[in-house]
């Protein structure tokens, strides 16, 4: 554990995510998760589900440790990073499932614009987008604490935010995607599910 990065919140959330992800699983095989972070994520939902082929991506900065999680965990069918710029080239291909976790506020608007385009373009009639995270409903905070993280965001970087949940789903409209649940999550979190409209 000392070799690899590691973030208490994956370990915290994993278990409610997996949850959801049990309702989407069935038929479906391929999975790109858009920023990876430190693999942990990448490692534990693979090993759960090991029918699931598990693409993992990232800027290139964070490609190292993500490998370091997939070289230990010994599995596989879970792969080697590859790089994802919202603003830059995207894999030609379709994915049965995309999911990220905790991206999105750490983006600007215009990054997650592009985000959704990209996304729309990795999906097929019958894939899912899986996004959690912490969201605004009516431009208000769903609690203190997230009012208290997003001060924390902008102070860290004034691009960042907590974005609003009304406004995602117009840009998801915007890109040819409709969100079709909102599973609420522990920690003052969400988890979205999208697909094509």
């Amino acid at each position: 554990m000392l070799n690899k990065p590691y973030a208490e919140s994956c370990d915290q959330n994993r278990e409610p995510i997996q949850q959801v992800f049990e309702q989407f699983v069935d038929g479906r095989k391929t999975v790109l998760e858009i920023g990876s972070g430190t693999g942990q994520h990448a490692v534990y939902f693979s090993a759960q589900f090991a029918d699931l082929l598990w693409q993992t991506s990232d800027l290139i900065e964070n490609h190292s440790a993500i490998q370091a999680w997939i070289d230990d965990s010994g599995l596989n069918n879970v792969y080697s990073p590859i790089e994802l710029d919202s603003r830059g080239d995207w894999p030609d291909q379709q994915y049965d499932l995309l999911y990220s976790a905790n991206t999105v506020h750490i983006m600007s608007s215009g990054a997650v614009e592009q985000l959704f385009k990209k996304i729309t373009g990795c999906m097929h009639e019958n894939s899912v987008f899986l996004l959690y995270g912490p969201f605004n409903y009516d431009g208000l905070y769903t609690s203190e604490s997230n009012a208290r993280f997003d001060q924390w965001l902008k102070q860290r970087d004034s691009s960042s935010s907590i974005k609003n949940f009304n406004w995602l789903k117009d840009i998801g409209h915007q890109s040819g995607l409709k969100c079709i649940h909102d599973f609420e999550m522990p920690a003052n979190n969400k988890l979205l599910v999208w697909r094509k409209d």
